[in-house]
């Protein structure tokens, strides 16, 4: 499985291909540090392999995909779904079948589609989700009061749609 949302030194373009040889884990920052100056762009789709695939009703297994970066609305806007009212934990499905844009050679992908993911294909999308939305917005620099050691503490929440 690949994760594509990787550090790097510069930000490649919005449909530019990670290597394959990119290391499961990294991570590449979703905007440059500098957004504005000339050079600078923002990346908005991420592509992701995933672990086990979706199997379709003819049987063909979809693995690549693309995610794009969640909007307010994509957040909001589940929250009005019965499912998720009934069921909080159907936001993730909501919310994943409204970023991801593409898997495999589907024509669509939907909450249809997610609902019928492996549990584990499901969870690596929960966690790539977080990845590429929350990048430089939950992780705080702190300095231990003790041994003056700097490290990076998650101030995030801990399941989707909770940022």
């Amino acid at each position: 499985m690949r994760r594509t949302a990787s550090h790097s030194s510069a930000a490649p373009e919005a449909h530019e291909p990670v290597p394959a040889s990119a290391v499961v884990g990294e991570r590449r920052p979703a905007a440059d540090p500098a957004p504005g100056l000339p050079g600078c762009a923002l990346r908005t789709e991420f592509d992701f392999e995933l672990p086990r695939g979706y199997v379709d009703e003819s049987g063909a297994v979809h693995r690549n995909g693309t995610m794009r970066l969640a909007t307010a609305r994509d957040e909001l806007v589940p929250l009005r779904d019965v499912r998720v009212q009934e069921n909080a934990a159907y936001l993730s499905v909501v919310l994943l079948g409204r970023v991801i844009t593409r898997l495999g050679t589907l024509p669509l992908v939907h909450d249809g589609v997610v609902e019928n993911l492996f549990a584990s294909d499901l969870a690596f999308l929960q966690d790539f989700y977080r990845q590429v939305n929350a990048e430089g917005h939950t992780r705080a620099g702190v300095t231990c009061p003790h041994c003056e050691e700097p490290f990076e503490v998650e101030l995030g929440g801990s399941r989707l749609g909770e940022s």
